[in-house]
């Protein structure tokens, strides 16, 4: 059997290599310091707090409660009395298009900008 690596292949895979790693970079980098978390209960924007102020803010519906814990600008689902945990095990979040969701209780935590692209379209509109 003949040797089916060819010179062409280590080039071609070291150029996707590089690629994938401008990709990664470009994605870290384009993270940037949220200013505010928006908190949706079933979809439904329940509030937007600004990560500045440290405060806690709890969520009681349909029988659940969730537990909200903004400090230092970060936030963290700091309890949650669904079964997995996965939210409550998350880490902290701050930048911009990070999220935590916690499936159960229908509860999300997203960090936006502080205009979070003002230019953008209503879809309402």
């Amino acid at each position: 059997m003949k040797n089916v690596i060819r010179k062409g292949d280590i080039i071609l895979l070291v150029v996707l290599i590089l690629f994938g790693l401008a990709l990664s970079w470009v994605s870290v980098r384009s993270n940037i310091t949220g200013q505010k978390v928006i908190v949706r209960v079933g979809g439904k924007e329940y509030g937007t707090y600004m990560l500045d102020k440290n405060r806690t803010i709890t969520i009681r519906q349909n029988g659940h409660k969730n537990i909200i814990e903004i400090k230092d600008g970060k936030a963290v689902m700091k309890y949650s009395d669904c079964k997995n945990q996965i939210c409550v095990n998350h880490s902290e979040i701050s930048s911009t298009r990070e999220t935590i969701v916690c499936l159960p209780n229908k509860v999300t935590l997203e960090i936006e900008g502080k205009d979070n692209g003002g230019d953008q379209i209503d879809a309402k509109s």
